[in-house]
């Protein structure tokens, strides 16, 4: 299972490691440029092929004879994600050994899951602005955002059952419900300035790294390796969903709308009290916490300039990024004894370039 957060040894860190030797660091460097050489499309690249078929049963999953549904649902499926969920899948279940073609199934099931929850996202959030593009509900109303993302939700399960695999359907049945009490989770600690670190790595386990986890977990699963394999996938996709998120919360501060395709600030006017937040409350003068204590209670947004400042000048970014660097690394050690191959080696590179980018 996923290494808990209070586990993890704090000399693990990747970035800024008063521990970490010379030798260690210019290796770890190393080690990381070699992986950087392989971009986004060189990853997907790996699995080509099956990507193409995944983005064509999506498709042809969407058909109905509702038109609405499948209007919508072309919409965001469209709206130019990087599918990285599915991507995960695909990796893992090609790393593992597998070789049939019911990985093309479960990772569309995985994209149709995760299309669900930024539906229903939007809609508690309010927001008008997802992938660069208008949200479903800016454009059609909560009625439709919510209606369409239940249809993919009961697409999906529709279709994890014709898989035919108990395994895979456990796991991806589990992961909806904890998604689900993730972003209840999520909603309590919203505009609640007492939040905790661990409340908040509890939060984006659930919410993000969870449907990461069940794309490599259930991928994996289908070459019917050992459970040891099956954990050392699972735990690796674990990983890279915190440091993906951990990057998002830095984004939040550092982005911009035309590359991120969100408005950037939108966390903070929703009150949800991020890392860069919850350290700043740890670190910052008397002033800078109360005035992040403002901003998580009625919405910053106002004050975005003042409250950047001062996440900056606390290192609150600096800690975020290193907790996101520790996260891939763990992500890539959860690998280490699975075999060598050009998957693996996609699985590893993703891990640092979800650490290293600017959207």
């Amino acid at each position: 299972m996923p290494q808990a957060l209070d586990t993890i040894p704090t000399d693990t860190l990747a970035c800024g490691n008063p521990h970490e030797t010379a030798e260690h660091s210019s290796a770890n460097n190393e080690s990381r440029a070699n992986l950087l050489n392989m971009d986004f499309q060189s990853i997907r690249s790996v699995v080509d092929a099956d990507f193409n078929d995944v983005n064509s049963l999506i498709i042809e999953q969407l058909r109905t004879h509702v038109p609405l549904i499948e209007e919508v649902g072309k919409y965001i499926i469209n709206s130019g994600g990087k599918r990285l969920r599915p991507l995960v899948c695909l990796l893992s279940a090609k790393a593992a050994g597998y070789e049939g073609n019911q990985h093309i199934d479960v990772a569309a099931v995985v994209e149709f899951l995760h299309t669900a929850t930024l539906l229903h996202d939007d809609v508690v959030d309010e927001s008008n602005l997802r992938r660069g593009k208008a949200t479903v509900n800016a454009v059609w109303g909560n009625a439709p955002s919510v209606l369409v993302g239940d249809f993919l939700i009961s697409r999906s399960f529709q279709m994890v059952v014709n898989v035919g695999d108990l395994k895979v359907l456990n796991i991806i049945a589990d992961a909806t419900n904890l998604i689900a009490e993730g972003e209840v989770l999520q909603l309590i600690n919203t505009g609640d300035p007492d939040t905790t670190e661990e409340r908040y790595f509890e939060v984006i386990r659930y919410k993000t790294a969870k449907m990461f986890e069940a794309a490599a977990h259930a991928g994996s699963v289908l070459a019917k390796p050992s459970e040891a394999v099956e954990e050392a996938f699972a735990s690796y996709a674990d990983h890279l969903g915190i440091a993906f998120q951990l990057i998002d919360d830095v984004l939040d501060y550092t982005g911009n709308a035309e590359e991120m395709g969100k408005n950037v600030g939108d966390d903070l006017a929703e009150g949800k009290p991020t890392l860069p937040l919850i350290n700043t409350l740890k670190q910052g003068t008397p002033e800078e916490q109360q005035l992040i204590k403002d901003a998580i209670k009625h919405g910053g947004l106002d004050r975005i300039d003042d409250i950047t400042a001062a996440v900056k000048r606390c290192g609150a970014l600096d800690y975020t990024i290193q907790k996101a660097n520790k996260e891939a690394d763990l992500a890539k050690a959860a690998l280490s004894e699975i075999a060598e191959s050009t998957y693996k080696k996609a699985l590893l590179a993703l891990a640092d370039l979800a650490v290293n980018r600017s959207h």
